[in-house]
């Protein structure tokens, strides 16, 4: 029988075992920070030779210079080229899903005019340059690639720079394809804090990003949050989770396994993945609890799913569905399963949760891989506060300010006033030259 906590909140202590499921430690390890610091000093003061020499300690791949480490456009087309057809059409179905929804949030400038002739607006531009950090080796994330490169594509980012380590000189065909369908410019098998540090930086080799995006280890979690000031930087990502609230109605038989293998998807990630069901039904909860016990013996990956289940996994039994929505604006999910009925009932209802998938067909896989929204969530309750990766991400903007002659007269007094109140005497004469006397 899986090991996985019950809860209900009619249970007198129900907010604390609640908090204390939902807690997560997120503390950087002293050691890895150190290690992080002192590559992220090397490759500032050292650029291209202080990569090298890491690529070489960590990855095994030795060579003489920056260069020869970056991917020819040509090799990512014939990777592209030698996919089997099936994965290959899976893989472009999926990136035009995404740049076509990723097209809808385009951003544009604008501006008004007021009665006197002052105009305001706003200039939005694409960053010039962005990094992709993708992991490589045996981990195959194509997924990631088209998710991270194409909204930087569609809001106009003229070179996109996608970093990948090589264990052992160990390519992924999958991920060199990837970039090729994303349009990627440039790639460097170089990996860990040495790659961020180059982006951030920059070398004799490897120009100067404005951000860097992607997930990494903790050794690149790291080395993100050192260089953010530098360079942008997406997030640092926690571990993945999902919130699926349940009526307990079955659409279709069997329907507690699709719901038991909606949270295996999110524990199989790693020992730390939250999966959490709420349901006001108890006959379906032990109905799901009776899938877990009998599906998991299946899995392939049956032991990172049960460490994760037993360690911050619950099953909810809740008043109603409306609670079971309060609690998740509480838990602010990355995913948000409304395996109901009538999910855009409850939807108003919802405020924090990074993607929210309605009804019994709408699958949290289906969205990392292909829906069209970004997979790149906020994590461990910062969708309280962070939104989804978007094109919005790779835009900035600037505002236009061209104050007329006549705006000036009366912008002028109202400047020096609050000026003065606030004892900066320049800033009021410098708004009072402006105003004829």
């Amino acid at each position: 029988m899986a090991d996985i906590a019950r809860l209900s909140t009619r249970q007198a202590d129900f907010d604390a075992r609640l908090a204390q499921l939902t807690a997560f430690d997120a503390a950087q390890d002293a050691t890895v920070d150190q290690t992080v610091a002192e590559i992220l000093a090397a490759v500032k003061s050292r650029g291209d030779a202080a990569v090298l020499e890491y690529t070489e300690r960590f990855d095994g791949v030795s060579a003489a210079t920056l260069a020869e480490l970056e991917l020819p456009r040509a090799l990512l087309a014939r990777a592209r080229d030698r996919l089997p057809a099936v994965q290959r059409g899976a893989l472009e179905a999926a990136a035009e899903r995404v740049r076509g929804y990723h097209e809808r949030q385009l951003a544009q400038s604008w501006q008004y005019a007021e009665a006197d002739g002052t105009v305001l607006g706003q200039k939005v531009t694409a960053l010039a340059r962005v990094g992709l950090y993708v992991p490589g080796g045996k981990a195959a994330y194509p997924s990631s690639v088209l998710m991270n490169a194409l909204p930087a594509k569609v809001a106009g980012v003229a070179e996109l720079v996608m970093v990948v380590p090589t264990p052992r000189g160990e390519k992924n065909e999958l991920v060199m394809a990837a970039a090729a369908i994303a349009g990627v410019d440039r790639v460097f098998t170089i990996g860990g804090a040495q790659a961020v540090g180059a982006l951030a930086y920059g070398t004799r080799t490897i120009a100067q990003v404005d951000k860097i995006v992607g997930p990494g280890n903790a050794y690149v979690a790291a080395a993100k949050r050192r260089v953010f000031g530098v360079v942008g930087i997406d997030m640092v990502a926690g571990p993945s989770e999902i919130l699926v609230i349940s009526d307990g109605a079955a659409p279709v038989p069997g329907y507690a396994d699709w719901i038991a293998m909606d949270l295996f998807a999110q524990a199989e990630h790693d020992e730390v993945a939250q999966a959490i069901l709420i349901c006001p039904d108890a006959a379906f909860i032990e109905a799901v609890a009776a899938s877990i016990d009998r599906l998991l013996p299946q899995m392939p990956r049956r032991e990172v799913i049960a460490a994760s289940l037993k360690a911050r996994g619950a099953l909810i039994e809740a008043r109603s569905l409306e609670e079971a929505c309060a609690i998740a604006n509480r838990i602010a999910p990355e995913h948000l399963e409304l395996a109901v009925a009538e999910p855009e009932k409850l939807v108003d209802r919802i405020s924090n949760a990074g993607a929210i998938f309605m009804g019994c067909y709408s699958s949290e896989a289906i969205g990392d891989y292909c829906a069209g929204p970004n997979h790149v969530l906020p994590t461990s309750r910062s969708a309280r506060f962070s939104s989804p990766l978007g094109v919005y991400d790779f835009q900035k903007r600037s505002s236009l300010i061209h104050v007329s002659r006549a705006g000036a007269q009366t912008l002028g007094r109202i400047a020096a006033t609050l000026a003065e109140g606030e004892g900066l005497s320049a800033h009021a004469r410098s708004a009072e030259y402006r105003v004829e006397k």
